[in-house]
């Protein structure tokens, strides 16, 4: 099953490309802006919208850490923002000069392919903001980038029309059986994006009609078909030097950086410092610091740990960040496992554990529907 839960009606004009990263949502549009969505409550961000682009904004992709956004418009340049504060971090010109059509960073960060409508495509460093190399490919409508997954250099490009739902539906596939699952028909003019949440049960779609509608799947669709895990299980462990950077800041510590920077601490190196190495190795002589970022680096090693097991991350209570045994759904309206929510509320903490909003109530609801899911899980995966 699949519902409509969210609507968003800021767009001047058609919605061009929709994307999420884990905790936001970007879209952009032919009204030249680029707009930011918190998925907690699809409250648009103070410092949206981003407005640079002096023509049709036609593709925004985030970087895999969703610290960096990229946005490439007819105006012929790819631009960078952060995402935390919406500064403008680069402007990238395309060679040619022709307008750019679709933009898509590298799994490990360090390079951005931008391609535009001649059939130019040019790969970015990331980090310099560079021109690395470009090439030409015939005229084409559009063109698409593929990352291969091997070391940056190695992309694939293809060439296809610019295409759109002229039924103005959605269809959902599972890519298994090739078997419809879902048509979702809200738009009321032609549907010309969508993307999936990597995290979360959710489905952007956008549309002509200067629309952007949110869709929540239930977990038995999840159970059929979980297609985002590997994407997730690149979480933190393949951020680069500048995606670190960009967290410590997200933080509150950026006076680290420069010590972070200074010893090449990327996303694989971040997830093994230990207390020792950051008093030994980094000189962060604060004992409050130190416990700080030991606190938030351990938050990161729960998240790939529930990941490389396997465990879908909604089975998973989000206080102990164990698999739920018996989950309840709290008034904040997150499903938490019931023994550690009684001991929260019992410990006068009356606030929400995801939200740090008051809680209105300290009624917890079993979450049956959820349980049925996680046993099912565990029939399927745990014999």
């Amino acid at each position: 099953m699949v519902k409509l839960i969210h609507t968003l009606a800021d767009h001047g004009d058609d919605v061009n490309c929709c994307a999420f990263s884990f905790s936001l949502l970007a879209t952009c549009s032919l009204d030249k802006t680029i707009r930011l969505y918190s998925l907690r409550d699809f409250t648009e961000l103070p410092h949206s919208p981003l407005k640079f682009h002096t023509y049709a904004v036609h593709c925004c992709c985030f970087s895999p850490s969703g610290h960096i956004l990229a946005s490439c418009s007819t105006d012929g340049t790819t631009v960078l923002w952060n995402t935390e504060n919406g500064q403008m971090l680069a402007v990238m010109e395309q060679p040619s000069g022709s307008p750019v059509r679709v933009c898509q960073f590298s799994p490990d960060s360090t390079c951005l392919a931008s391609g535009a409508a001649d059939g130019t495509v040019v790969l970015w460093n990331a980090q310099s903001y560079k021109l690395y190399r470009w090439r030409t490919r015939s005229s084409v409508f559009s063109v698409g980038i593929m990352w291969s997954g091997l070391p940056s250099q190695n992309l694939g490009c293809f060439s296809y029309p610019y295409l759109r739902s002229v039924d103005k539906s959605v269809i959902v596939y599972d890519t298994n059986t090739e078997n419809i699952l879902h048509t979702l028909t809200q738009h009321t003019r032609y549907v010309t994006t969508c993307a999936f949440a990597p995290n979360t049960l959710l489905l952007a779609t956008g549309s002509m009609d200067k629309t952007v509608n949110i869709w929540q799947f239930d977990l038995e669709t999840l159970c059929q078909a979980r297609s985002t895990e590997d994407q997730l299980k690149q979480f933190t462990e393949d951020w680069s030097e500048e995606d670190v950077s960009t967290w410590l800041c997200a933080q509150d510590l950026k006076d680290l950086v420069g010590i972070f920077k200074m010893n090449n601490i990327d996303g694989k190196e971040l997830l093994n410092l230990t207390k020792e190495s950051l008093a030994d190795d980094l000189k962060i002589e604060s004992l409050g610091l130190r416990s700080k970022v030991l606190r938030k680096i351990e938050e990161l090693r729960t998240k790939v740990k529930s990941l490389s097991s396997g465990i879908p991350d909604e089975f998973i209570c989000p206080i102990t960040r164990e698999l739920m045994k018996d989950p309840v759904i709290a008034s904040d309206g997150y499903s938490y496992e019931k023994e550690a929510m009684e001991n929260w509320i019992s410990k006068k903490k009356r606030t929400s554990p995801m939200t740090n909003l008051v809680l209105p109530s300290a009624v917890l609801t079993p979450n049956r529907t959820l349980k049925m899911a996680i046993n099912r899980w565990l029939e399927t995966h745990q014999k």
